[in-house]
Formats: structure tokens, sequence, C-alpha cells
């Protein structure tokens, strides 16, 4: 099977362009998601988190105060290595468990941190969704409440968006047209279906072919 990494910096419009691969009947399965099951009350990653940063990062109800440990980690650089070292491992093996069990041409794997935690080898291609940085300030601001200058430290936190363009084997520009969204990931299924076929049929590798999904900006 095909395994395509969806990454892209915050507020670029991963989970939008998931749900467009989704109505195709692809497979997705999206590392937040994971992170945030993995963190319910009572989950071993939970109790590690809260051993290593103390119950300050607990709600009243238990429950793990997303808000507060996400203001500590993007203040501190050693804080936020701790966090990753509990979570990323686990949700490195829940992706591989699913990945296993998944019988289809293709599946997406939704990895916001795929470059900055070193998981491309989850994948056989990278598929990155790149937006105006403006644009993605005021799409996190609008769905989270988050101040500009949080959100300033979260993207300071990821890798440049030079950085990433140049890991792309495939790339979707989410700069706010829907109808050029959803034709974008149309010609992405075809090429993917594509590629996986070529694959099973012929043994031709689908990673860093000379075959790509990239558009040009108008």
């Amino acid at each position: 099977m095909l395994r395509i990494a969806l990454t892209g910096g915050i507020g670029s419009g991963k989970s939008t362009v998931a749900d467009l691969f989704a109505a195709y009947g692809v497979p997705i399965i999206d590392a937040d998601r994971l992170a945030h099951t993995l963190t319910a009350p009572g989950e071993p990653a939970t109790t590690d988190i809260v051993a290593v940063f103390g119950p300050s990062v607990l709600n009243q109800d238990g429950a793990l105060d997303r808000a507060a440990l996400r203001h500590l980690v993007f203040r501190d650089q050693a804080a936020r290595q701790r966090l990753e070292a509990i979570l990323h491992p686990r949700i490195g093996a829940a992706i591989r468990s699913w990945l296993a069990s998944v019988n289809a041409p293709y599946a997406i794997l939704v990895i916001p941190l795929l470059l900055e935690t070193g998981q491309q080898d989850l994948a056989d291609r990278i598929l990155v969704v790149d937006a105006p940085k403006a644009l993605r300030i005021e799409r996190v601001k609008a769905r989270s409440g988050m101040a500009e200058d949080e959100i300033e430290r979260v993207m300071a936190a990821q890798v440049t968006r030079s950085t990433r363009l140049a890991q792309a084997d495939d790339l979707i520009d989410n700069s706010g047209d829907p109808a050029r969204l959803a034709d974008q990931v149309a010609r992405l299924h075809d090429l993917y279906q594509g590629l996986s076929r070529e694959w099973r049929t012929e043994g031709i590798s689908p990673a860093r072919s000379a075959t790509n999904g990239r558009v040009e900006r108008p």
C-alpha cells in the first residue's frame, strides 16, 4: 500500500485536505487525533506527562489542560522535547499498527510534525499543504482563539516553509479557493491511484518519483 504523509504548518489546512481525500474513501489517520486519544484521562501517556510536568497541566476534572501544556512547551524548548519524547514514539507505533491493518491502494497519514520529529520513514511520499503565513495566522485565530504571539511561537517551533517545501514530493496550494483546492486533491487522488498500480504491477517505487503532484502558484 502506498503511504502518503500529509504535513504542513499550523493553519495550512491539513484537516480540510484530509477530509477531501476521505470523501474518495481513502483511509486516513491523524497524528493529532491519536495524540488526543493517547492523552485521555488514565492513559499511560497522560500519567507520564503529569509525572514530568506536574499536576498543573491537569484540569479540575483530571483531564489534560491542553492550553496550559501548549503555553508551557512553546516557551521552553527543553519542555517541548520532553513532551515529544513521551508522545511521538507512541504515535509512531500506533500509526504502524494501523497501517498493518489497512488494505487500500493508498492511505493518508496526517502528521503535522513529520519533519520536525524525523518520521519520514513512515511514508513513501510527502504531501505538503501550503498557504501564506498571514492567512494561516488568521485561520488559527478564528478556529482556536489563540493570540497572535502564541501562534507565532508555534510557527517558530516548526521547520521553515522553505525546508518543508524542499522535502515535498507533492504540493497543495491552500491559499483560499475551495474549488481549486478540491481540483488539486482530485488530481492527486488520480496520481496516487496510478502510482499504487505501478508499484503493485510493475515494481516501480513511488518514493521520490519523477512523477509529482506539485502545483505552481498563479
